[in-house]
This record gives C-alpha cells, structure tokens and sequence, in this order.
C-alpha cells in the first residue's frame, strides 16, 4: 500500500470493528437464534468496554508499546475485535427488544470514536512521534510524512464511524418509529386498567 502505517492501521481496525465485526454477528445470530444468554449481552458494558479499548489502545505510550511486541499487537486486534462483536451483538439484541437504548449507544460510542479520529486529523503535529517508537512502526523512508498518515487515518475515522453507526443508529430508528405506528403511537402516562 502506498498509505502510510497508521493509515494502514485505522484502515484494518475500521474494517474489522465496523464491517466485518456487524457480519459475523448477523451470521452468528441467524445461525444462533435464541441460544445466547441475555446476560451476555448487556448494551452498557459491552459499549463502554469498546469505547475503553480504542482509547486505552491508542494512548502513545501504548501504542509505543505495541509497536515494540507482536503479541500486544495481536492483543489489540484480538481484543478490539471482540468487543465490537459483543458491541454489535448488544445492539442488534437490545433493537429487538423495541428499546430505544441502542440508539444512545451507537451516539455515544460513534462520537467518542469521532473525537480520536479529529485529534488525528486536526493535530498540527504527530501524536505518535516518539523515539520511543521502534521503526517497524513508522519506516523513515516512507513517501508519506508522519502528520500527513496521522492525518488520513483520522480522516478515515471520521468517514467511517459516522456511515456506520449513522447508518445503524436510523434503520434501529426507523423499526423502532414503524412499531410505534403499528400499536397506535406515543402514549404518555396513561396507564392500563
């Protein structure tokens, strides 16, 4: 690839979280309907752990750190990927449920991933210049400048997250909205009986 490494980087995480992390639990819930606990899927912790992880990930002396050990690395892809599957698992679970709490979720996980994406793009210089970098993670002959990978990797994010979770946050919307036609609208206060 041409891109530099952090833009190969956000590249691999965005397809693994928001694309292929979506399917593979669409595959697993029609192939598993009705076997998971609903325990297991709780929206809160599962949308926390995720907002956790990208940051705690990315903190440059973590990200130094990883860069230094293969087996952080795949710590940080193995785990980054889990959790958007339970991520997206709570959600698609929690939309079944006629609940409106998966909208707050994918807002709040989506702007919290929005907020790394303009550090690293709007950042006048690299966030992760660090001589503690080793340089399998930033190769000095790069044709690409360090700001300008940081740059299009947070660029990246900032197209990415919102399409994704913009895209959910209206199709649980726009089931939610049809449900409430369907049995007759709002109803505030009123109670049976």
């Amino acid at each position: 690839m041409s891109e530099g490494f952090l833009t190969q980087h956000m590249a691999a995480h965005l397809a693994a979280m928001n694309m292929v992390a979506p399917l593979c639990v669409v595959a697993w819930d029609r192939f598993a309907r009705g076997r998971m606990s609903v325990e297991a899927v709780r929206l809160l912790p599962a949308a926390a752990l995720q907002a956790v992880l990208i940051w705690g990930w990315h903190l440059p002396a973590v990200f130094a750190a990883v860069c230094r050990s293969p087996v952080l690395t795949a710590a940080m892809h193995v785990s980054l990927f889990l959790s958007a599957c339970w991520f997206w698992f709570a959600v698609i679970h929690a939309a079944r449920r006629a609940a409106w709490t998966p909208l707050a979720a994918l807002l709040a996980t989506g702007k919290l991933f929005c907020l790394l994406g303009v550090l690293l793009a709007f950042s006048p210089r690299p966030i992760y210049a660090s001589p503690a970098l080793p340089p399998t993670c930033f190769d000095p002959a790069s044709p690409w400048p360090l700001v300008e990978d940081q740059q299009l990797a947070g660029l990246l994010m900032l197209t990415a997250c919102p399409l994704v979770y913009g895209t959910a946050a209206i199709l649980i919307a726009r089931r939610r909205l049809a449900a409430l036609a369907r049995d007759g609208g709002w109803r505030f206060g009123r109670r049976a009986g």
